[in-house]
């Protein structure tokens, strides 16, 4: 299971930090690639970014490409999304994603677990 906070309503300019943190005694969040998309109101999910299995592998989508940084912290079974210079196009519903195995993904395909969502909201 996979579970998304840090949303909220944030000026443009500003910052926000999403995590997903994984639970489930059969789920080993360490060996898996890892990846954000997000959803606005009327339009398709789409890819922001993914990270591997150990962190060392990231992609990011070119819209969020030198303000969005992705990480992990295996130790406690957490992602993460530091969104920073926000823009109001990037208000949209986020998701976290997990693969099956260890390597990234830049689409929904790619993925076989997905978390509930957090709302970012950006106001101009």
């Amino acid at each position: 299971q996979l579970q998304a906070s840090g949303g909220g309503v944030v000026q443009a300019g500003g910052s926000l930090r999403l995590s997903c943190t994984a639970s489930g005694r059969t789920f080993t969040f360490s060996s898996k690639g890892m990846g954000w998309f997000r959803q606005a109101p009327g339009k398709e999910r789409e890819f922001v970014a993914t990270i591997n299995w150990s962190g060392g592998s990231t992609y990011y989508a070119d819209s969020v490409k030198g303000r969005f940084t992705i990480s992990r912290d295996n130790a406690k079974n957490t992602l993460f999304l530091l969104m920073n210079t926000l823009k109001p196009e990037d208000t949209a519903v986020y998701y976290c994603a997990a693969r099956r195995d260890g390597d990234t993904a830049g689409y929904t395909g790619g993925y076989a677990y997905w978390g509930q969502g957090t709302q970012v909201t950006v106001s101009s």
